[in-house]
């Protein structure tokens, strides 16, 4: 999940602490600030041609001029009492290339209120899903392409999550302060039944969690998110989305960042078969911007599964297939709010489908 304001931004790259914000309004312990990037950028990516039954048959070259997530940004907090704040953030997209015809911002990305102290921060809105945070982002969290992961993986069919693109909104997270080093965060998502992204039919309520700890320049996190909201009945058949979970180590040396993944999708329905994804990233900040890259090997199915009278309704090993992609990049700090970039991607496909390159450019206000 792209965020070109970095979160994970390592010293020795300028790439977004934040520092670019303006501050409006700021006094008596009230401060809100305005913020924002344009992202203009060019890629090329070979597009997946598919017959009658879904099959990748081929791959055609396409490319375009595109707005890679410009982004109008407001952020504020004001102080309740000693020990308490309350804070929001609301961030609203826009198509810088196509501005004229775009409908100006014409939809939100993130957006959430919240109460932080030293009892930890409680937070109610929308934001990226947990695992996405904390176990995906450490491995490629880059301008354009990123490897493939339990939520989101480039024309790799045998692994989908139905549903996913409504995991980020309607949740409330408590994420704990830090004690002697470690820290844990849990959360829900909340679907009504009035919701027109509600699959069950009736109320429910998902369950994420995850915890961390963090020695020095070492650090280890593990989440688990139970999908509960992404079972239901499409059309007419009914589906258990199955578990989410994963495991990330990160090692920070001066401007170097190391990172290595453990995360698997455990399905529990006959559509999408169970995988692993095993990646490994760097980033190095050489003075005028960042240099990374990742490795990542899938490896889907191979579980086998019986029913009661011992015939295999899913994962025969003899059907199980395995993935490697790499993606590399580079960055070029033009000045403290301009960037450029460039990145490769490289899936392993049928028919190169998906890899490609890209470039562009990136000013932060």
């Amino acid at each position: 999940m792209k965020k070109t304001l970095l979160a994970t931004a390592i010293a020795g790259s300028m790439i977004a602490t934040g520092a670019q914000a303006a501050t409006i309004y700021n006094q008596d312990g009230t401060k809100l600030d305005l913020y924002g990037n344009l992202q203009i950028a060019y890629k090329s990516v070979e597009q997946a041609q598919r017959n009658a039954a879904g099959d990748i048959v081929g791959a055609e070259s396409a490319d375009e001029l595109f707005d890679n997530g410009s982004t109008l940004g407001f952020s504020g907090e004001h102080v309740i009492n000693r020990g308490l704040t309350g804070y929001f953030k609301a961030e609203f997209e826009h198509d810088a290339d196509e501005a004229k015809t775009a409908g100006g911002l014409n939809t939100g990305d993130q957006s959430y209120m919240g109460l932080k102290g030293n009892f930890g921060d409680v937070r109610l809105g929308s934001w990226d899903p947990l695992i996405d945070d904390w176990i995906q982002d450490p491995i490629t969290n880059n301008e354009f392409f990123d490897v493939s992961d339990s939520s989101y993986s480039r024309n790799l069919d045998a692994v989908s999550i139905v549903g996913v693109e409504d995991r980020e909104g309607n949740k409330l997270q408590y994420l704990s302060p830090s004690f002697s080093g470690f820290q844990f965060a849990v959360g829900t998502q909340y679907e009504g039944d009035a919701e027109d992204e509600n699959f069950s039919g009736s109320s429910n309520a998902s369950a994420f969690a995850g915890l961390k700890y963090t020695a020095g320049a070492f650090s280890i996190a593990a989440a688990y998110d139970n999908l509960d909201n992404n079972d239901g009945t499409y059309g007419t058949t009914d589906i258990d989305a199955g578990d989410q979970y994963g495991i990330t180590g990160q090692y920070t040396m001066d401007t170097l960042r190391v990172a290595l993944k453990l995360e698997r999708f455990e399905s529990d329905n006959e559509f999408s078969e169970d995988a692993n994804f095993y990646g490994l990233g760097a980033r190095y900040g050489y003075g005028m911007g960042d240099i990374y890259g990742a490795y990542q090997y899938i490896d889907v199915g191979g579980d086998t599964f019986r029913n009661v009278v011992g015939d295999v309704i899913k994962g025969d090993a003899e059907t199980s297939e395995t993935f490697n992609e790499v993606v590399i990049g580079a960055t070029y700090n033009v000045s403290d709010a301009m960037y450029t970039f460039i990145e490769g991607a490289w899936y392993d496909r049928d028919e190169d489908a998906s890899d490609g390159v890209a470039v562009g450019a990136v000013y932060m206000f």
